[in-house]
């Protein structure tokens, strides 16, 4: 690693620790803003009961000295704080324990709609206006433009309700095959997405001048396509991937509402609506983190597929 490359990562790296800091600080204040609070429920406690609640939880603290303190736990002691809303339970714990599932959900939809979206890319930019490229450009089309909750729920309907062939529930009593309508629902917009890509860049790459060299000389076909067309059409596709994946498993809010997966995703509503700051602040966190360390690690990755690429 040559000091250039070495002085790049020092740098995104300080940009990914500030963009964290900003995303603490906004979320902290916005959160405190807006009105109400975790302690607010139908039956309403007495003032008695709010002001020991607050000050157990040192939320009768000044603003900005509850926000010194809680940044000063998250970079010490990576500590998130208790739960409001379920007592006896740390953050750290309920994030832990939703990053489980979120995690196992979000790698394989990942994986398969890389897998998925590379092959009918390839083969829709391989066999160009034919019958199969225009057939992948329409079914595509139609999963990039309809939105998760809707395919979510046309799934839930057919393979759950009409047909009984899947669970309906992706909670961990269901097994394994109560997984299958989630990944399937996570992986069909990016598995287009990435086919569009894919398709898109490897049009370019195999009307570049190489490419024609290459085919003049009588470089095989399969090397031709395997060895320079497709490696080098995967530079956008490493771009989307990396943000893809920490979207799939910290983002998938609406998925696990409506399949019941007891992922991070599931915590994080539950979290807005009871009002709960930590359990709110603990979630954003990890969120950023995981946007900000996969744009890292893609952009690390553009000098291993393409050692052309410039580190500045």
């Amino acid at each position: 690693m040559n000091s250039k490359t070495l002085l790049y990562i020092l740098k995104r790296i300080g940009l990914a620790i500030l963009t964290v800091w900003v995303v603490i600080t906004v979320t902290f204040f916005i959160s405190r803003a807006i009105p109400g609070g975790p302690f607010m429920s139908e039956k309403a406690p007495s003032q008695a009961v709010m002001d020991a609640l607050e000050a157990k939880y040192g939320l009768d603290k000044p603003l900005m000295e509850q926000y010194g303190t809680y940044l000063k736990d998250v970079v010490t002691k990576f500590d998130f704080g208790p739960c409001l809303k379920q007592r006896g339970r740390q953050v750290i714990d309920v994030i832990s324990d939703g990053l489980r599932t979120s995690v196992k959900l979000g790698v394989v939809a990942a994986v398969c709609a890389l897998i998925v979206g590379i092959v009918l890319g390839a083969v829709a930019a391989l066999r160009r206006n034919k019958i199969v490229d225009k057939v992948i450009m329409v079914i595509t089309t139609a999963f990039v433009s309809m939105p998760s909750f809707i395919m979510g729920s046309l799934l839930l309907v057919l393979f759950a309700v009409k047909l009984a062939v899947l669970p309906a529930n992706g909670a961990a009593s269901s097994g394994a095959a109560g997984l299958v309508l989630p990944i399937v629902t996570l992986a069909l917009y990016p598995a287009a997405y990435i086919t569009r890509l894919t398709r898109s860049s490897m049009l370019d790459v195999l009307g570049q001048d190489y490419i024609r060299t290459a085919k003049a000389k009588g470089v095989p076909a399969g090397r031709i396509i395997f060895g320079h067309a497709l490696k080098n059409s995967l530079i956008p596709v490493i771009t989307y991937f990396g943000p893809m994946l920490a979207y799939i498993v910290t983002g998938s809010l609406v998925v696990e509402q409506i399949f019941a997966v007891p992922g991070i995703g599931r915590a994080f509503v539950q979290s807005i609506i009871n009002r709960d700051y930590p359990l709110v602040m603990g979630t954003t966190i990890v969120l950023a983190v995981l946007i900000v360390a996969m744009n890292l690690i893609s952009d690390i990755l553009y000098k291993v597929v393409d050692p052309r690429i410039t580190l500045e």
